[in-house]
């Protein structure tokens, strides 16, 4: 008798979560429809679980199939607005409903926080929102915040040969949070990041103003360039400075496995690449190869990747001076545009037209995990051979090191101008990174258990107190906030002070200022001082 009564009140009480639902879903488009003195306008870009466009519009710029399968909680409704202007109501209604906002530019988000949550939520997917506007006489853009690096990339070439954007290197990232997160990429040593470029942003608040600069003030943006535009509100557009970049520039592609001597390069390279000329960068990738048919039969192969912001006459003398054990020659180079060497670091054949760069979709899409360290002290051999031993494992049959060097003006600017931190004294950053096709849950632990394991044999080699990560490389590993609830300030500084260090601080007072309701909030968003007990 008792168990039949406590069955029946578990199945009243799912009813009633699933109506609450309804309830909610229903009453927020009501509100919708209120708040919009035409709501026609915005009526054809509001998708709910049950229209028949509901599962293409969520899934198609979802990057990570982690968070693709049928058990991944569901948006009550996807909204895909085309103008700013559109917005604020959504933010009225979901704030007045009791729904949670997630912000999506491109879906990379390497935990899937701008498309997934665990309370009832809406999604505001910024797709439409990417018009890209080029002034070449000012060298500068304003880029809506749903347009993509390649798109960005397309855009700048269409309009000068002689101008560029230091940002990633995968066209189909949206600018939206690559640039609310700091964003690097091949002119990172030049330049700085994506984020140190920005010079006005327009977003949309708490309370639904549409702010520029200078009405949002100088801390709020501050705290948009690498602080994380989703803590804060809907950012909607950048304005960004373009930089310089040479007619016509270098790059090279140097693959070395364990056999022809790269743990050696690799070890060298650590001492050099930090503090060669600023023109040139010379990025690391590994990753397991097969040496003959048989898979049994791998290596690790080191891929030694370089963009030279001049010609292969001035590119040589410099490679000798400073790193002669790669034994760089002539025929290893490429002279090509700022543009061919955007296609060349993403993998297309230089020769490719730059309208590839226009697709937003990835040609392959799977399972991804991934974690970010910070290195200030050479990594000794015999800990190099330690890695390639755990890439030998069987999980990690797909996984990869992406190794970028800092130095440069990477290294000139402060730790405080912008809430990115991780500046001087990095000699590089390590993001490894495991892929795989199955989608079942149990072995998808074994391959996050890998990239916890690696991350744990690196820790006496990298940076300590906090140990640093990069919020663009997002890791709920690191610690999480209360989903419910408020969360102590030593809670969420677990994780924030790895992504931001002493930043962290001022994050939390802008946060109180501008949201102190904490309507803006995920799992690893900047929570507001009075949450914080």
């Amino acid at each position: 008798m008792k168990a039949s009564f406590f069955t029946i009140t578990l199945i009243l009480l799912l009813i009633n979560v699933s109506c609450s639902k309804e309830v909610s879903t229903d009453d927020f488009l009501e509100c919708l429809s209120h708040q919009f003195n035409n709501y026609s306008s915005i009526s054809n870009h509001v998708y709910t679980q049950i229209n028949s466009s509901f599962s293409s519009i969520l899934l198609f710029s979802i990057q990570n199939l982690r968070f693709a399968s049928d058990s991944t909680p569901k948006p009550q409704v996807i909204i895909t607005p085309e103008h700013e202007f559109q917005i604020p109501p959504i933010i009225y209604c979901a704030k007045n409903k009791g729904l949670q906002i997630r912000t999506r530019s491109g879906g990379h988000d390497l935990e899937g926080l701008s498309y997934v949550s665990q309370v009832p939520f809406v999604i505001i997917d910024l797709i439409k929102l990417s018009e890209i506007t080029i002034d070449v006489g000012e060298k500068t853009a304003w880029v809506q915040s749903g347009a993509t690096l390649g798109s960005l990339y397309y855009m700048i070439a269409e309009k000068s040969p002689i101008l560029g954007f230091p940002g990633g290197v995968c066209p189909t990232i949206g600018v939206g949070g690559h640039i609310s997160g700091g964003g690097y990429g091949p002119l990172m040593r030049k330049y700085g990041l994506a984020a140190d470029q920005v010079i006005d942003a327009r977003i949309i608040d708490v309370n639904g103003r549409i702010l520029d600069r200078k009405s949002m003030g100088e801390d709020l943006f501050w705290a948009i360039r690498g602080g994380g535009g989703a803590s804060f509100g809907v950012i909607v557009a950048w304005k960004v400075k373009l930089v310089d970049v040479p007619k016509t520039v270098t790059v090279f592609k140097v693959d070395k496995k364990l056999e022809q001597n790269a743990t050696q390069l690799f070890h060298r390279w650590q001492y050099i690449a930090s503090e060669l000329d600023k023109d040139l960068r010379i990025g690391i990738a590994v990753a397991k190869v097969n040496t003959t048919q048989q898979r049994k039969n791998q290596t690790i192969n080191i891929s030694f990747i370089s963009l030279f912001l001049g010609r292969i006459d001035r590119l040589l003398p410099t490679m000798q001076e400073n790193f002669p054990e790669l034994g760089l020659v002539r025929e290893d180079c490429i002279e090509t545009s700022w543009i061919g060497s955007v296609l060349f670091h993403y993998g297309f054949p230089i020769e490719s037209p730059k309208e590839v760069l226009l697709n937003r979709s990835e040609s392959s899409v799977t399972n991804i995990k991934g974690k970010s360290n910070y290195v200030q002290k050479p990594i000794p051999k015999k800990v190099l051979e330690g890695m390639w031993s755990l890439f030998r494992e069987a999980e990690a049959a797909d996984a990869s090191l992406i190794i970028s060097p800092y130095g440069g003006r990477m290294a000139e600017i402060s730790e405080s101008t912008i809430p990115f931190p991780h500046r001087g004294r990095n000699l590089y950053k390590i993001h490894h990174v495991v892929f795989w096709d199955e989608d079942d849950a149990q072995k998808s632990d074994k391959y996050i258990s890998w990239t916890r394991r690696f991350d744990k044999y690196l820790t006496p080699f990298v940076t300590m107190r906090p140990r640093g990560a990069y919020l663009n490389y997002r890791d709920l590993d690191l610690g999480v906030n209360n989903v419910v609830g408020n969360t102590s300030y030593a809670q969420a500084s677990v994780w924030g002070k790895r992504y931001f260090k002493g930043n962290f601080d001022r994050l939390v007072r802008v946060k109180t200022v501008v949201d102190p309701g904490n309507f803006f909030r995920n799992e690893q968003s900047i929570p507001p001082l009075h949450s914080i007990v």
